[in-house]
């Protein structure tokens, strides 16, 4: 009788952080161990951690990883997993796993989904399956990403994303929004009541809010326009003053209507779209570090009316500035 179990393939790499890969496979490969899944017979998942070669993989924690087989000996997969990588500081370099990207390519044609953990992207990027295709990865990777495959869209503030014609590409953003795909992995092809008793066991978090609220703003500064960085620089400083734009203009010797449109082409933000995105980021960081009220941070940033602040910081982070405060700020240990 075939194994109606789904085999979910889990890949390391020397790139690999360990966290994201250990705890995708604990979770999958738990739900039979602890009886989440119920009394049948077989597991939901047989998950196993798969690589370039088989044998004992240092990660790049240090950490040894087994790994169960090598990619050249699995001919097909229900599912691929590629777990957190860290990027080198000159960033990803295209062509150093080769029969990886084949391999992944044609577990993809032979109908496997195809799923990243936060960075694991870069990886599967190179298969040009994500092409014109809607992605997240870890916020402060974007940029890297961008770079690397500037045909990818990409949406950091977004936990996870489902793409591709059959929904069979997946990506999870920000470290542990990998919670966010073992869930959903788990509701879609077992069932919503597994993937809600998988959640509570294990006290996973689904990032209902999105990774909106963790970002923190970098405006773009590759276009090469000396009077727009020298108002980006000064705007760093100054984000509070009343009618920045005007004064942002005054600045560069430009007529107003002149450089809002210079502004935005090298920037791709409204001058005051951008003054608002350094605005709310500074309120972030009072709202997390300090005792001030909600009014007083909204003062603080340049906003005389609470009402207006609370409302600009919502649409900006999806949650009230309250409800940030709850709950992202460190609590103090007593």
């Amino acid at each position: 009788m075939a194994d109606p179990s789904l085999r979910v393939s889990i890949v390391a790499l020397p790139e690999t952080g360990v966290a994201t890969m250990f705890g995708v496979y604990d979770v999958l490969n738990s739900l039979g161990l602890m009886g989440i899944a119920g009394s049948a017979a077989a597991p939901p998942f047989r998950t196993e951690i798969v690589g370039e070669a088989a044998g004992s993989l240092l990660g790049v924690s240090g950490v040894p990883v087994p790994v169960a087989r090598s990619v050249a000996d699995i001919q097909t997969t229900d599912i691929v997993v590629v777990p957190s990588i860290l990027l080198d500081p000159e960033g990803w370099q295209t062509g150093r796993h080769p029969q990886l990207v084949e391999w992944a390519s044609r577990m993809h044609d032979r109908g496997a989904l195809l799923c990243s953990a936060c960075s694991g992207i870069f990886a599967l990027a190179e298969t040009g399956l994500f092409d014109d295709r809607d992605v997240t990865v870890h916020y402060d990777y974007a940029s890297r990403l961008r770079a690397s495959f500037p045909r990818v869209r990409i949406h950091p503030e977004r936990a996870l994303v489902v793409a591709g014609d059959h929904d069979e590409l997946i990506t999870s953003g920000a470290s542990t929004t990998w919670h966010d795909l073992v869930i959903y992995l788990i509701s879609r092809l077992v069932g919503a009541s597994v993937a809600q008793e998988a959640a509570r066991m294990f006290a996973l978090q689904w990032h209902q809010d999105g990774l909106a609220p963790y970002t923190l703003f970098e405006g773009r500064r590759d276009h090469g326009d000396a009077v727009i960085a020298d108002a980006q620089d000064w705007l760093r400083s100054n984000y509070s003053v009343a009618r920045p734009v005007e004064q942002l203009a005054a600045r560069s010797g430009l007529a107003v209507r002149t450089f809002k449109r210079r502004f935005a082409h090298a920037t791709g933000l409204s001058p005051l779209a951008y003054v608002q995105r350094i605005r709310i980021d500074e309120a972030k960081r009072r709202l997390e570090r300090t005792e001030d009220s909600v009014e007083a941070v909204g003062r603080h940033v340049g906003y005389e009316d609470a009402a207006f602040f609370s409302r600009l910081f919502k649409r900006t982070t999806g949650v009230s500035p309250g409800v940030y405060r709850r709950r992202y700020r460190v609590p103090g240990i007593v």
